[in-house]
């Protein structure tokens, strides 16, 4: 294992709950350090059981855009091809500040 592991930031729609979590399981155990969504819950004009209010997304996004600027590069998690605007957003970040981007599905 190199000295300081590759670190991985994983983006995608929340709805890809089991899929992100199946790609930081797999990176981790190759020996990558991986930054992901820490939560997996809706905005309040989505039903769910459980909401975060508008602030809340908000801070959540602005936190995952520093995520990526730890990374080495990105993965997003793409499930058919699909792309939310919350990721179409970090994407654009991470071309806009040099990231390598990489996908799970086709886009």
């Amino acid at each position: 294992m190199p000295d300081r592991p590759e670190i991985v930031c994983i983006c995608g729609s929340t709805r890809f709950v089991a899929e992100m979590l199946a790609a930081n399981r797999d990176l981790t155990f190759a020996g990558v350090i991986v930054v992901a969504p820490g939560v997996f819950l809706r905005t309040e004009d989505h039903e769910a059981d459980e909401v975060i209010t508008h602030e809340q997304k908000a801070a959540l996004d602005a936190l995952h855009l520093r995520k990526i600027d730890l990374a080495d590069r990105v993965l997003v998690v793409n499930l058919g091809g699909y792309i939310g605007e919350s990721t179409s957003r970090e994407i654009a970040y991470a071309q806009a500040t040099g990231k390598p981007i990489s996908f799970t599905d086709p886009i």
